[in-house]
């Protein structure tokens, strides 16, 4: 069997010495991945700004307080003022990326304005900015073992707690992250 050197639909967990702060103890959900280069979504950190806000500034009404209130992620340092909602959703959105097992990252307004009349994806993450990697430095990053590569598992990405992701997704493969150290080439 040939193994896709390819990781969509794989989660890139921080090893615990990855010190970038924009992804230190992150989960990204890579969306898209191939020779030119790489794109994925933090799903484990959140962001100043919560769903009403960001529907106000577009000028969508809602009357659902619960989606108002709704966290927005922190997809990553590239494009912040970029909205992106992951789902699991089969409709035709526009602009949408499909990947992996029926996940897909829609980035039109339609989706959103679905959201807020209660027609929208039943299970979504909404995040600003998204992270990018050139053609080579994901493979150069997973090399110098910054990141542990995972396959992704909605039910982390959709039922389990931001602040247990992380583990969460380590675990998914009997990993336990606080066994490993902070620290590299140590004795």
């Amino acid at each position: 069997m040939h193994a896709s050197r390819y990781l969509v639909d794989h989660f890139l967990i921080a090893m615990p010495s990855l010190a970038d702060p924009n992804f230190a103890r992150g989960v990204t959900l890579l969306c898209q991945h191939d020779d030119s280069g790489a794109m994925g979504l933090l799903v484990n950190r959140l962001s100043d700004y919560r769903l009403g806000e960001v529907l106000r500034q577009m000028d969508i009404a809602t009357q659902n307080p619960a989606l108002g209130d709704l966290p927005v992620l922190m997809g990553g340092p590239v494009q912040t003022d970029r909205g992106f909602v992951l789902h699991d959703d089969p409709r035709d959105w526009g602009s949408t990326l499909r990947f992996g097992k029926n996940l897909a990252v829609t980035t039109s307004r339609e989706i959103l304005a679905a959201m807020a009349r209660g027609e929208g994806p039943e299970r979504s993450l909404i995040t600003l900015g998204y992270a990018g990697w050139t053609a080579g430095q994901l493979e150069e990053e997973l090399a110098e073992n910054a990141w542990l590569a995972v396959p992704a598992d909605q039910a982390i990405l959709f039922s389990t707690p931001l602040e247990d992701r992380w583990r969460a997704a380590a675990r998914s493969i009997g990993v336990d992250l606080s066994f490993l150290t902070d620290g590299v080439g140590h004795a």
